[in-house]
């Protein structure tokens, strides 16, 4: 039932995984690069770390920047989008009457990342409601311009929401928001490899994406963005050596980051291989396997569609590789801890199926959505497998 491709993934033939939006999984030959990173870093750690290294880096800073449409000198590797946020939000200095704009789809991690930033300054985070479902994108761009107001100083903003798994007219966005005096600050967790990224283009403030989603690198590898006007500004979350080095080879933007503590840098490392694995996969390269993995969410999206008697939740422009739907409400004795949960009905699909997909609350408790992903492991009889599993856990006629 899997693609053809599937081969390459270490996945758990017994386990239908529709969820690689979340973490996905890393192909075997990526991997295999990775392990031998490893050993030549225990074989000689010092040289690695100390004498290898930064030109590592440089080279996989490179590879990446390439791809992203960016100058390697305005890009450095941090562990995920998650801390590229966080990177972002603790270092810039707000005040109190301050406001800092985020749509109620942003991820909860980084949304805390913005309201513990507030906190601390006693500035505001404004929260705008997008509608979900929603009938245009021209509909995410109005509600977002209504909410900015002369006190805004920073607009955290998804390309890809994660929870509604809608590609948000992020050009657009950036370009109106700067007309208007606001940095915009990007939340690309899932754009890289999903959607086509120009970001010297694209003249977003701060950019933050991950590595490990749709690239298919290891786990520990994503990436932050800074336009250079804005460089000197921001610092890594561990201050380290970088900080007071007499060093004038390099900025000092990629002297802090380049060093920030011992750490396991393989992962980083092993991105140019997974660009490199995963652009031979189709004929067509990185192109075709967006176009590829779209048009398997946008059938996807049409399955569920039909089989939970619903029109299409977003339209075919809001779609990458993901797509969400809503499904019955959630029983209130069924009523989940938060933050961290798994939905009883996600449980059921696991547990008597042996399906894996999200299904979170939306926009709260008890409503919920069920978010598919689409990746090149996939085919359309999983998506059928999960309406067929639908009809029975949710007794749909």
């Amino acid at each position: 039932m899997n693609s053809a491709l599937a081969k390459h993934w270490p996945l758990d033939p017994k386990i239908t995984f529709l969820n690689h939006g979340s973490f996905g999984s890393c192909p075997r030959t990526v991997l295999e690069f990775q392990q031998g990173l490893r050993d030549r870093l225990e074989r000689e750690p010092v040289k690695f770390l100390v004498r290898d290294l930064e030109g590592l880096l440089d080279e996989a800073r490179a590879a990446l920047a390439r791809f992203v449409g960016a100058q390697a000198d305005n890009l450095v590797f941090t562990a995920n989008a998650t801390s590229g946020v966080n990177t972002i939000v603790r270092s810039l200095s707000f005040a109190p009457g301050d406001e800092l704009l985020v749509t109620d789809h942003e991820y909860n991690a980084c949304r805390n990342a913005l309201d513990f930033a507030a906190g601390r300054a006693g500035a505001t985070v404004v929260v705008v409601a997008i509608p979900f479902p929603i009938e245009s994108a021209e509909q995410i761009v109005q509600s977002i311009l209504g909410r900015v107001t002369p006190r805004t100083r920073l607009a955290l903003i998804d390309h890809v929401t994660s929870p509604t798994g809608m590609v948000l007219p992020i050009a657009r966005l950036v370009r109106e928001l700067a007309a208007r005096g606001v940095d915009t600050l990007v939340d690309g967790a899932h754009a890289p490899g999903m959607v086509p990224l120009d970001l010297s283009a694209l003249g977003a403030a701060y950019y933050t994406g991950n590595c490990h989603k749709w690239l298919c690198a290891p786990k520990g590898a994503g990436f932050l963005h800074v336009r250079p006007d804005r460089r000197e500004l921001i610092h890594p979350l561990s201050i380290s050596h970088g900080f007071n080095s007499r060093r004038t080879d390099r900025s000092r933007f990629l002297l802090e980051f380049g060093w920030t503590g011992t750490a396991d840098p393989t992962a980083c490392l092993t991105v140019p291989e997974a660009l490199r694995f995963m652009g031979g996969l189709m004929p067509g390269g990185w192109p075709e396997i967006m176009a590829q993995n779209r048009a398997l969410a946008l059938t996807a999206q049409k399955i569920l569609c039909q089989t939970l008697r619903i029109g299409a939740p977003c339209p075919a422009d809001c779609i990458g590789s993901m797509a969400a739907v809503p499904v019955p409400d959630n029983s209130p004795a069924e009523r989940p801890a938060a933050p961290l949960f798994l939905d009883p009905l996600q449980d059921a699909l696991w547990a008597g199926h042996g399906i894996e997909v999200p299904v979170n609350p939306w926009p709260a408790f008890p409503k919920r959505l069920l978010r598919i992903s689409a990746q090149l492991y996939n085919s359309p009889a999983q998506y059928q497998l999960l309406a067929d599993a639908l009809k029975k856990n949710l007794q749909l006629l």
